[in-house]
């Protein structure tokens, strides 16, 4: 009788251990199914009301920043930001201001990215410039902005019309790339 039973027996325990297998494969581990790689495209980490200083103090270079929301993504070291807004401060050159409604940095934010109402605002009350486009892409360790989208200048009674513009902080010069339009008023 026991010749009997101790095959059966190790066949009801192969197909309790089969199950049990099947369980925690199911049940207890998370399924990893790949909905176009989902966890790299759920960001890693999530900021809120940002706001941030990177000084050079050799060359009294300041930089400041703020954000609504900022998200990390892993997949390509890349932020997304909401309402960005960027301010350059550096010795004998006029402060320029950077605010708009997206922005997407790479990196260590060697490039940024700003869509949607993007402003800029380059010095002090009676001698500021303001620059208004929907895409701007800037490069901050070189102090240059670029975009190649619709721009409007306005400065004093002088509004300026113009696609695309290089803007360099550094030597204050901006060099506008073409329907360039301009009007007194």
């Amino acid at each position: 009788m026991f010749n009997h039973l101790r095959p059966s027996v190790l066949l009801i325990m192969l197909v309790l251990l089969a199950l049990l297998t099947f369980w925690v494969t199911n049940a207890v581990v998370p399924t990893m199914t790949n909905h176009g790689n989902d966890v790299h495209q759920k960001p890693d980490y999530i900021i809120e009301n940002l706001s941030g200083v990177r000084a050079n103090h050799a060359s009294t270079v300041q930089r400041n920043f703020s954000a609504k929301k900022l998200l990390h993504y892993i997949d390509g070291d890349v932020t997304h930001m909401e309402n960005p807004y960027f301010t350059n401060m550096e010795s004998r050159k006029p402060v320029m201001r950077v605010k708009a409604d997206k922005a997407r940095m790479s990196g260590e934010g060697e490039n940024v990215y700003l869509t949607g109402n993007v402003k800029v605002l380059r010095g002090e009350d009676s001698d500021k410039i303001t620059m208004m486009t929907s895409y701007l892409h800037l490069i901050p360790d070189e102090n240059i902005a670029k975009t190649d989208k619709t721009v409007v200048f306005s400065r004093r009674n002088t509004t300026i019309n113009a696609i695309g513009l290089e803007l360099d902080n550094h030597t204050g010069i901006v060099q506008l790339l073409s329907r360039v339009r301009a009007s007194d008023y």
